[in-house]
Order: structure tokens, then sequence, then C-alpha cells
């Protein structure tokens, strides 16, 4: 499984070799956004790591969204979830909440075995 700047390289060489369907070199996406070819190259083979202002430019150069280098989040667990969704309720409101799902699951359970 390639690590995030392997990513971040392929994306790179993937915006370069097929803009508006005819691709640019190395060299021509170096000097467009202020760096040497060879830098480029190390970029895409993920020896070098873009900075985010690096990658800011590589982005406005391709008119993309900078989010685009980056993998889409996971989807966050069912318990991430409820703690986010219950870290700043009081104890009282924590313990009506308990009770409310406790009855859920218990309702959900009496009709699985209906």
């Amino acid at each position: 499984m390639p690590g995030i700047y392997q990513k971040i390289g392929n994306h790179i060489r993937e915006l370069r070799t097929t803009v508006r369907g005819k691709g640019i070199s190395q060299a021509d996406l170096a000097e467009a956004v202020k760096t040497t070819a060879n830098t480029v190259s190390r970029w895409e083979t993920a020896t070098y790591k873009p900075s985010i202002s690096d990658l800011e430019r590589i982005a406005r150069f391709f008119g993309v969204p900078i989010t685009s280098f980056f993998p889409d989040p996971q989807p966050a667990s069912r318990t991430n979830t409820l703690l986010t969704a219950t870290s700043d309720l009081n104890d009282e409101d924590l313990e009506e909440l308990t009770l409310y799902a406790l009855f859920r699951r218990a309702r959900h359970q009496t009709k699985r075995k209906r």
C-alpha cells in the first residue's frame, strides 16, 4: 500500500501528464511553480516531500483544490462519532442519552425476535 507521499507524487504525475488532454513536461511544471525539474521528478517518485506551499502552487497551476492531493478521510467509527457528539454534554444529559440508547437497543432486539 503506497504511503501518502507516493499518492501525492502519483497525483502530481497524473495531473502533469493529462492536463488539458496533452500533458506538460516536468521542466514546464517546475518553471510554473518556481522550482527545478529535478525536484518535480523527486516529488513524483516520493524521494522529496512537497511542502504545503508547494502543493498550493501546484494546485493553483492545475486549477484543482489542494485537498485533491490527500486521501479521502476515513469514515468515523461509531465510537468516535458518539464521543464527538457527546463530548460537551453534562452528566444529566449523558445519562438521559444513555437510557435512550438502551431503550432503542431493547426495542431493536424485540423487533428482531418477532
